[in-house]
Parts: structure tokens; C-alpha cells; sequence
């Protein structure tokens, strides 16, 4: 299997996982079990095991930027890297729904934080606390 195949497959996974929390943020199956363990447990084994092919022969390393560019110039390095991304993007979302859940929060707070969490992590987070604070 190449890089590109597992890349899209694991973009499927993730994009099927954000739809069914933005769908259901409420429902403990969706935000606990699926969003909250068993996407981001998929995404982590296969960001392990792909690291455990692809380092030993990866060049560059962590000390540096001109390093991790280096690191990340292999397809296999940078796949982990994505699979990194989406395992603690997602979770960090179903984190936020069941905190919304438990907090009694408007469901319009996660369909305007959930979505920049998908596509820019940190950033929808930031949203989700301030909408958070404003709303309490």
C-alpha cells in the first residue's frame, strides 16, 4: 500500500468521523467511542507503525527546522506526520462536544468551533474557549 492510498483512506476515516460529530455531538457513542477512542486509537496505531518503518531510514531529525523539513521530505514521514494531526484533532473535537454536552452549551458553539478544528486545529480551539467563556 502507498502513502497516497493510506492518506486517503485515513482522510476518509476523519472526514466521516467530523460529519458524525457535527451530526450527533451529544450522542456518547459518537463523541466518546468513536470520535473520542476509536478513530484517534486507529489513527495512533497506524501513525506507530508507520514511524516504525520510516524512521530508521528518514533523514533529518527534531533540533532543527532545516531538520524536521528534511524529516518530513519523506512521503511515509510526512503520512505519520498527518496521521498525528488527525488523531489529536479529533479527539480535541470530541473533547469539545462533551464538554459542550456536560456544560449544556448551544449546539451552534460546535458547529462554529468543530469546523476550523478540522482544518486548523489549535485555532478552533481558541474559537471553542472563547465561545465557551461568552456563552457561560
Amino acid at each position: 500500500m502507498t502513502p497516497e492510498t493510506l492518506f486517503t483512506l485515513a482522510n476518509t476515516l476523519a472526514l466521516a468521523g467530523w460529519v458524525a460529530l457535527l451530526l450527533f455531538p451529544h450522542r456518547r457513542g459518537v463523541n466518546w467511542a468513536l470520535c473520542g477512542l476509536a478513530l484517534p486509537v486507529t489513527f495512533a496505531l497506524a501513525y506507530g507503525v508507520v514511524l516504525t518503518f520510516a524512521m530508521p531510514s528518514a533523514e533529518g531529525g527534531f533540533s532543527s527546522l532545516a531538520g524536521v523539513a528534511a524529516l518530513f521530505a519523506s512521503p511515509w514521514v510526512l503520512l505519520a506526520g498527518w496521521l498525528h494531526y488527525l488523531a489529536f484533532d479529533l479527539f480535541l473535537g470530541a473533547w469539545m462536544a462533551r464538554r459542550a454536552t456536560a456544560e449544556g452549551l448551544p449546539r451552534w458553539v460546535l458547529w462554529l468551533a468543530l469546523p476550523p478544528t478540522f482544518l486548523l486545529g489549535p485555532l478552533g480551539l481558541l474559537i471553542f474557549l472563547g465561545l465557551r467563556r461568552v456563552v457561560r
